[in-house]
């Protein structure tokens, strides 16, 4: 996830306004500074599908996703076929000869840089940023820097950047230990050295999960304190125990730290980056089905092929390197919070040129093109309050 610092721009809300005097409910905890008292915000916006938008609102769905399938197709293909033109990235990686990978260990300390980058993010930006606004009583900014939280979707996203993790660390996708992994190095050299990462990705896997649902509820809640205090573990115990272990690996292992490599490059990224390139085909095509057709029921399909596709992406997070990051598909795909009043302004104006961008084009044109589209632009567009929008409103 790329993290925009937006917190004090003016917000869109998706909960309910409650009569012209811009009233706020959010659920239960209309006001959590005093949650008997909703919150009146001056000239917030609140807007639903509607007939008066239907078609802005459905051409821009459709520009969005195709938006993503375009981005999941490159970055797959970069890696599996080729980068920018020479070969593929998966080819640069497994041979690590170039003065970016000068070896295996390079590569497996890109691998662990990436997992203790995102234990890192869901604990201290993903839990930790909106906890720390809630904790200073910025309670409305504290709900918006929750990501995910048009579709109540967060502790699925933050438990899944764990598991981008634990299948980097197992070499595999359905939580086996690969032969050819990190797992299984570690454990025939240092038994208690896997125990221990695998103890702490299972923390805090689960402590994510034990926060009650929706997190955006829960912001302030202990479970969330705890669930930042794993990741905070698990990070240490990548970037102070594991990663110097295969820092002192002398040059007996280089075999094994070579089929590590190939192992993470085939059975861990392509897979996952294939996945994640077909449910972003099935997304576009849900939201053009949507478009042709819109019923509440297609809202729901597009919401569930939504729901499908953000999960590889999140599965990917620990290894956010190489083409994502050089091709800027992160940010593309990722941006987070969202520019919410410049989405609502391109909806109402139909027009969607600026979605796109260009190399050569400044770093001001680029980031206004990414915080108005990908996947919480598209959350948006067919999300409130946790479910699927309605057509008819009223």
């Amino acid at each position: 996830m790329k993290l925009n610092r937006l917190f004090g721009s003016p917000l869109l809300c998706g909960c309910a306004l409650l009569a012209s005097s811009a009233f706020i409910s959010c659920g239960s905890d209309d006001n959590p500074d005093n949650p008997d008292t909703p919150v009146e915000i001056v000239d917030s916006k609140n807007i639903d599908y509607s007939e008066e938008y239907a078609s802005s609102w459905h051409n821009y769905s459709v520009n969005v996703a195709q938006l993503l399938a375009n981005d999941s197709k490159n970055l797959y293909e970069s890696w599996n076929t080729s980068y920018e033109g020479g070969d593929a990235f998966k080819n640069i990686f497994r041979n690590h000869n170039t003065s970016a990978y000068t070896g295996a260990l390079a590569c497996i300390e890109e691998i662990l840089d990436g997992c203790s980058d995102i234990a890192n993010e869901v604990g201290e930006a993903k839990i930790g940023d909106p906890r720390d606004l809630y904790m200073h009583r910025k309670y409305e900014e504290a709900l918006y820097a929750v990501e995910s939280w048009y579709s109540w979707h967060s502790r699925d996203d933050y438990s899944n950047n764990i598991l981008s993790i634990r299948n980097s660390y197992l070499g595999s996708l359905d939580n086996t230990t690969s032969a050819g992994s990190m797992a299984a190095l570690v454990k025939s050299e240092n038994a208690a050295l896997d125990t221990k990462v695998r103890e702490a990705i299972t923390a805090a896997y689960d402590a994510i999960l034990n926060i009650p649902q929706p997190f955006r509820n829960n912001i302030g809640s202990d479970e969330a304190e705890k669930a930042m205090n794993a990741c905070a573990d698990l990070d240490d115990v990548i970037t102070k125990e594991l990663k110097p272990w295969f820092q002192n690996l002398d040059a007996k292992y280089d075999d094994r730290l070579n089929a590590i490599v190939e192992n993470y490059v085939d059975v861990v990224v392509l897979p996952t980056y294939k996945s994640l390139m077909e449910r972003n085909q099935t997304l576009l095509q849900a939201v053009k089905d949507l478009a042709s057709a819109p019923s509440d029921a297609n809202f729901k399909k597009a919401c569930d092929a939504w729901l499908s596709s953000r999960e590889p992406w999140e599965k990917s997070e620990a290894f956010l390197f190489g083409p994502v990051d050089a091709l800027g598909l992160d940010p593309n795909m990722d941006s987070w919070p969202l520019d919410q009043d410049a989405i609502v302004n391109h909806l109402k104006s139909g027009n969607f040129d600026d979605l796109n961008w260009a190399d050569g084009d400044d770093d001001d044109k680029v980031e206004a093109a990414q915080n108005i589209r990908g996947f919480h632009t598209l959350e948006f567009l067919l999300f409130k309050d946790g479910q699927p929008r309605k057509v008819n409103n009223k």
